[in-house]
């Protein structure tokens, strides 16, 4: 891979705008830039005027692949005005030093605004009433419809979007619980909400729900068939967030059903929505992903995305990249660390359901010579890479603090035990957790540490660490349990504290197991506790 960088400054470098931005952005573009628009231009057209330009800004139509970036070598930097970079291949403009840069925060309040018209539009079902209405009916009775005032509003996810939902409808008077395992309880409370304890919890407290989350292996699917059968009879449902976390089949049947009185898609899992048991719904309300669909958001994209792309080709750190590679200057043998410390924060936040409200990195050994900023921000991305979309090295930082996170670094060029060593220690919900690993020769990543037992387990995508009594019969009796469960034992590694009587197990599994699975563990006599993470 070819090393990425940010660009010396000199004369006027060309950029070329593939699609309409707002004109404030093209403002703040020719400040700093020589402008070429290039809306309507068709594929080769565009490639040709790629030749020779540094800078090139899309919006979602343009499809920035590895043929394209192949004709534009001197390109320099990727613009997308908005926050999704599904149209750009991230990973050949990284391979090409390209950086790829977005504007994650123009779209915010217009998405959160979308979310409050869906709920009072399905609330007041006033698509039902304007489709009457244009038939030439007068039909006052029918549309009876419900107030937003006193009712409990769920909020599945408190990010950027979620946050501003929450605020909002506390000013229409509605009682605002919110679940996000990833979000510390006193920020809950800190936006006027108060802290589920659990989704399943939430589900039957809430009249409304709205969902804020990225779609992700655990989400996808998320409010479904078992879902809406913990939920309140007459349940309202808002998702303007990503398509394929409402499974649309499950929710047709619980309309039908009389379960949900009502909903209200912006969103959906495939796009443009193909034939679809909803659009046969009148109490469901069908948007075609409107949510950044503002003048204000369109513009503030534009401008966002232009003074990222000028301010790369300044030099300059931009916030908003994507790709940044933040490698740059350290040791050779500082990269496998790196990613160790991904790991780490991945670790951590798994096996502890949760981000934590504090945590420490600490680099020991001859890694400690290093900078540990770069492996602070990587371990704050291993973590919050779990729970949220679009994170990056450069908004990381600001990413963390909204989550209710604070970090503090340290390092020391004495190791008691292996050459170098990254050590996290982080509060998760009041308890303490703490994780040590290094690099080997032969194991490559390995554990060395959790919770202050010592032990060398390598770093797979299906670990599961055990507590247990340190007596005879235990390990045989979790080996019997996870072979009943056709899981099979790819290595183990233990550990022992002799003054608790209490040892540790760290087990590399060929398979994921489930909660069902963990609870079965746990069950088991003599196992203290269980804790599975899939880092894949």
């Amino acid at each position: 891979m070819s090393q990425m960088h940010l660009i010396d400054p000199g004369p006027k470098p060309k950029v070329v705008v593939a699609e309409t931005i707002a004109d404030a952005g093209l403002a703040a573009l020719v400040e700093h830039c020589d402008v070429d628009v290039a809306v309507g231009a068709d594929r080769s057209e565009l490639t040709e005027r790629l030749a020779d330009a540094a800078g090139l800004i899309v919006r979602s139509a343009t499809k920035v692949d590895r043929d394209l970036l192949a004709g534009a070598p001197e390109l320099k930097v990727v613009g997308r005005a908005g926050i999704g970079v599904d149209n750009i291949d991230v990973v050949a403009a990284t391979e090409a030093g390209v950086l790829v840069v977005n504007a994650p925060d123009a779209n915010t309040i217009s998405a959160a605004e979308h979310t409050l018209a869906l709920l009072l539009a399905q609330a007041r079902r006033v698509a039902e009433a304007d489709r009457s209405m244009r038939a030439g009916q007068w039909e006052r009775s029918k549309f009876q419809g419900v107030e937003l005032y006193d009712k409990t509003l769920g909020v599945v996810g408190l990010g950027r979007i979620g946050t501003l939902v929450a605020e909002r409808a506390r000013a229409f008077g509605m009682r605002v619980v919110a679940y996000d395992p990833y979000v510390a309880e006193d920020r809950v409370r800190q936006i006027g909400a108060e802290p589920a304890a659990d989704l399943g919890g939430l589900l039957a407290l809430a009249d409304f729900l709205t969902v804020h989350l990225p779609r992700t292996r655990d989400t996808e699917g998320l409010l479904g068939e078992e879902a809406f059968a913990l939920m309140k009879d007459g349940v309202r449902i808002v998702n303007t967030s990503r398509g394929g976390i409402v499974d649309e089949q499950a929710l047709a049947d619980a309309v039908r059903s009389g379960r949900v009185a009502g909903a209200a898609l912006d969103v959906f899992a495939e796009e443009p929505l193909p034939d679809s048991p909803l659009r046969d719904l009148p109490q469901v309300v069908l948007t075609p992903h409107l949510g950044a669909s503002t003048r204000e958001a369109q513009a503030k994209a534009g401008v966002a995305v232009a003074k990222a792309v000028a301010a790369a080709l300044r030099g300059e750190l931009v916030r908003s990249a994507v790709n940044l590679d933040i490698g740059s200057g350290l040791d050779e043998a500082a990269h496998a660390y790196l990613d160790l410390a991904a790991s780490l924060g991945a670790i951590l936040t798994g096996f502890s359901r949760g981000l934590p409200e504090v945590v420490t990195i600490r680099l020991e050994g001859e890694v400690a010579a290093n900078p540990v900023r770069p492996f602070t921000l990587s371990m704050l991305k291993g973590a919050l890479t779990r729970v949220a979309e679009n994170v990056s090295f450069v908004n990381v930082q600001s990413l963390a603090q909204a989550h209710g996170m604070r970090w503090s670094e340290e390092a020391s060029i004495d190791s008691a035990t292996y050459l170098s060593v990254v050590r996290i220690f982080g509060t998760v919900g009041g308890k303490e957790r703490s994780f040590s690993a290094t690099v080997t020769d032969r194991k490559g990543p390995v554990l060395t540490e959790v919770g202050g037992y010592d032990i060398e387990l390598p770093i797979t995508r299906y670990l599961l660490v055990v507590r247990n009594d340190d007596v005879p019969g235990v390990i045989g009796r979790l080996g019997t349990f996870l072979g009943a469960q056709r899981v099979n034992i790819a290595n183990m590694a233990v550990g022992r504290q002799a003054s608790t009587g209490r040892a540790m197990m760290g087990l590399n599994l060929d398979d994921p197991l489930g909660d069902d699975q963990v609870q079965g563990l746990l069950a088991l006599e003599g196992i203290a506790d269980a804790r599975f993470v899939d880092l894949g």
